[in-house]
């Protein structure tokens, strides 16, 4: 029995042996294809089971969450925001060859996804597809508000005035009790409750203040946007105040036309009234003299 299982335990040693060589010797092939940076494993991407697939990842956002766990490790002291620059970067100047891989693995991706989202929208019941168009259009219009949000905050929009409670929060923020933003929150709203009427007041004028800060240059802002063609950005309010100067002087200058004229009229019919009254006290006189004269000759 010995000498059998000698035997077994060196015909096992041997399968091992030979397994880990062909494994070694597939992974020098692979090597020798990829550099060693591209061996990364990329972290499965999938859904739950019950929610729809997910969209793939791009190439380059295939490289960058391959390149960011090595460039962290490497470089520990650099920020997150730095990194993934470094590695856009990289990426820039990759060549075609070398970025191939990564987007050959997001079109098989792709055509995965495609599979698998046919598939999904088979199984939904049509309450279930209503839903889905409506938190779609949920998500736009989010995406679509951040957008808009942005594009304000490019072109300079002034920040809208701050409430007493903001002010005074922002002024003793870092002072608060409590280690989280909650418990700090809810020792700011204590000390608020907790504020006599005049201590109050102050920060009830530094928000007036904020306002009159807020208004001029809301109005210089929304000037400088009409000036450049972006009227769909200036509020509602601010159009028809400055449309309704204008139509005023048009209305007042269409009312004293409307009005000149009668009196234009009444004017030109004393004056034609006077030239007849004279021209005919002239002929009545005339014509006295005319029957005076006649009545002397007889």
């Amino acid at each position: 029995m010995a000498p059998f299982s000698l035997m077994t335990a060196g015909v096992s040693l041997l399968a091992k042996s030979f397994s880990v060589f062909s494994c070694t010797h597939s992974l020098a092939r692979c090597t020798s294809v990829l550099p060693p940076s591209y061996l990364i494993t990329v972290k499965s991407l999938s859904s739950p089971a019950g929610a729809p697939p997910k969209r793939p990842l791009n190439g380059y956002m295939r490289y960058v969450v391959q390149q960011k766990p090595v460039m962290t490790k490497q470089h520990p002291e650099i920020k997150s925001v730095d990194i993934i620059r470094q590695i856009a970067q990289q990426w820039r100047t990759m060549t075609p060859e070398q970025k191939r891989p990564f987007e050959e693995a997001s079109l098989q991706a792709r055509e995965r996804f495609k599979v698998d989202f046919q598939q999904y929208q088979a199984q939904l019941t049509p309450a279930q597809s209503e839903q889905q168009v409506l938190e779609k259009r949920q998500r736009m219009a989010k995406r679509k508000a951040i957008r808009k949000k942005r594009e304000l905050t490019n072109l300079g929009k002034p920040k809208r005035p701050r409430s007493p409670f903001n002010i005074f929060m922002s002024e003793h923020f870092e002072e608060a009790r409590g280690t989280t933003m909650q418990a700090k929150m809810k020792s700011l709203m204590e000390d608020w409750r907790n504020l006599f009427s005049h201590q109050r007041q102050v920060y009830m004028q530094l928000a007036e203040d904020d306002k009159i800060r807020y208004k001029n240059e809301m109005k210089s802002w929304e000037d400088h946007m009409v000036e450049i063609g972006r009227e769909d950005l200036v509020r509602e309010q601010t159009l028809s105040t400055k449309k309704k100067p204008a139509t005023k002087k048009k209305t007042v200058a269409k009312k004293g036309a409307k009005k000149g004229t009668p009196k234009a009229k009444a004017v030109k019919k004393v004056t034609a009234t006077q030239a007849s009254k004279p021209a005919g006290k002239t002929t009545g006189r005339s014509t006295a003299k005319t029957v005076g004269i006649s009545t002397k000759k007889a």
